[in-house]
């Protein structure tokens, strides 16, 4: 599963999801693309799932871009613990999507393929993605 190596602080605050995606927004590597139409946390448990997906799918053809990286801790507090005594402890980490981001990249085999391929790591998405292609 994916992780930061190493953080400059361990825990964060929840923060904003508000705007559109500034960077990351056009597809720069592959010539088809799976975008973000909706804003959430994606974990890395369902980056993964869709990385496998797309990858089961096309055989190992083609090269795939995973253009997310979830660097965002999230705590949790174990089950019956009672209010107060401090921050939880680190329980997953998530990348921030807001809409317009490119979650993911395909090249080298055909159209048809990519887009089915995108489309089921669309599947494993908590959020509604379109396949876009390269401008």
């Amino acid at each position: 599963m994916l992780q930061p190596k190493r953080q400059k602080h361990r825990k964060q605050f929840r923060g904003t999801r508000a705007g559109l995606a500034l960077r990351g927004n056009t597809v720069s590597f592959g010539e088809y693309g799976l975008k973000a139409m909706g804003r959430d946390w994606v974990t890395a448990r369902q980056i993964e799932a869709a990385r496998r997906a797309v990858v089961h799918f096309t055989k190992r053809a083609g090269k795939t871009w995973v253009r997310v990286f979830p660097d965002k801790p999230i705590t949790q507090k174990p089950a019956g613990t009672r209010m107060g005594s401090g921050k939880g402890d680190i329980s997953q980490y998530v990348a921030v999507v807001r809409p317009g981001k490119i979650l993911f990249e395909i090249a080298g085999i055909p159209a048809t393929d990519a887009i089915e391929a995108l489309t089921r790591a669309g599947h494993k998405m908590p959020i509604r993605t379109r396949v876009i292609k390269r401008e």
